[in-house]
């Protein structure tokens, strides 16, 4: 049994820690391809239950109260108001924004039957993705809501308010789960930052921020270099963020990835959805740094939420859906000029090291085997 703050990286190339929140688990001697999770898992697979369980074990609960008559003084209630309510706030992610937008309709819903109930949640999931068909986690966070909160024998119940108490305690309950995500994903991954390396990263992530700030809090000293991020400057955001907690940063251009490459011990990024592949749909570039890692036998971590699973299988770049962003230039452009402007890429899995997810820490190949169990 290797030591539980080992990097992957030293270990043995046919070796790797498997991990579960809360948990140091087996080695295995399988190749890293083929290495499988869940030696630890109950006999019914990963469920939301075992997780709040062993989250339960080492985490503060924290709830914030909300009711949303309160919000717009008794108007009409709109999903993509609530939705935009607490998308404004700046701690939580978009989907757990959704999360918390539908729980809000099952509390709001006058439907007579379950059927109904059930009927009007998926209509209001569907209008929330429709609000913005680019957003890979709020589409994924729609999806997985529905089926935790909906696998339930309430919509077995006759009496339509104990059906819906139900679905209500499972709906907040799923929006608890995911709000500790990001500090379950910053206890595993901080495992794997040791006292002097140096961190790349590409792109803001709330996700990469909190486990950078576990690590120096835990007294861990090391550094981080940032890419700028054009053209939403994400990297002087992340520079702010951390020098706020004492942490050395360098900000370099996007163009000076491989540069700077051979200073690097690490790339960690985050991920705007992870897909069937175990592969990983991210900012613009962040496919390139991968490459270069890869190229110079660096370990590319990903930390991500389980809500950005998303059931999607993309062949190569194009195989996404657009997702433009306006980019300003110094000089004018003509206007026979083509500007490229997508705002993320595909990093397939086989340049990817491990996932750092709230189910634990993943291989690429063991993402697939966690999402047949999610959407079970």
């Amino acid at each position: 049994m290797f030591p539980a703050g080992q990097l992957a990286s030293t270990c043995h190339p046919y070796m790797i820690i498997a991990y579960r929140a809360g948990h140091k688990m087996k080695v295995s001697n399988l190749p890293v391809t083929e290495v499988k999770t869940g030696l630890d898992i109950p006999a019914g697979g990963v469920t939301f239950e075992w997780l709040r369980q062993a989250e339960d074990a080492s985490l503060h609960r924290d709830q914030e109260v909300h009711t949303v008559a309160g919000v717009y003084g008794g108007q009409p209630f709109s999903v993509i108001e609530e939705f935009n309510f607490w998308r404004g706030k700046p701690e939580l992610a978009e989907a757990v924004a959704a999360i918390k937008a539908l729980t809000a309709v099952i509390k709001r819903s006058e439907a007579s039957t379950m059927m109904g109930l059930e009927i009007e949640l998926r209509n209001a999931s569907d209008a929330l993705k429709a609000w913005d068909e680019t957003s890979i986690s709020l589409t994924a966070g729609c999806n997985l809501f529905l089926r935790y909160v909906t696998r339930t024998s309430a919509v077995e119940y006759e009496d339509i308010a104990a059906g819906k108490a139900r679905l209500i305690e499972r709906g907040e309950r799923f929006g608890e789960i995911s709000q500790k995500a990001r500090r379950t994903i910053a206890m595993l991954g901080q495992d794997f930052v040791h006292d002097g390396c140096t961190i790349l990263t590409h792109g803001f992530s709330r996700v990469v921020l909190a486990l950078l700030k576990l690590a120096t809090a835990n007294g861990k000293r090391f550094s981080v270099i940032c890419t700028e991020g054009r053209p939403d400057n994400t990297g002087a955001e992340v520079a702010k963020e951390l020098l706020s907690v004492g942490i050395p940063v360098t900000l370099i251009l996007d163009s000076g990835v491989a540069y700077m490459m051979e200073k690097v011990d690490m790339v960690l990024v985050g991920a705007e959805g992870v897909v069937e592949s175990g592969g990983i749909i991210n900012m613009l570039g962040t496919y390139q740094a991968a490459l270069v890692a890869r190229t110079m036998n660096k370990p590319v971590y990903v930390a991500a939420e389980s809500y950005k699973f998303a059931r999607l299988f993309p062949l190569d770049q194009r195989d996404m859906s657009p997702s433009p962003r306006h980019v300003d230039f110094a000089e004018p452009i003509p206007p026979e000029v083509t500007v490229e402007n997508s705002a993320r890429d595909y990093t397939p899995p086989q340049y990817l090291t491990l996932l750092f997810t709230d189910l634990g820490v993943l291989t690429p190949s063991a993402v697939s085997d966690e999402l047949i169990q999610l959407y079970l």
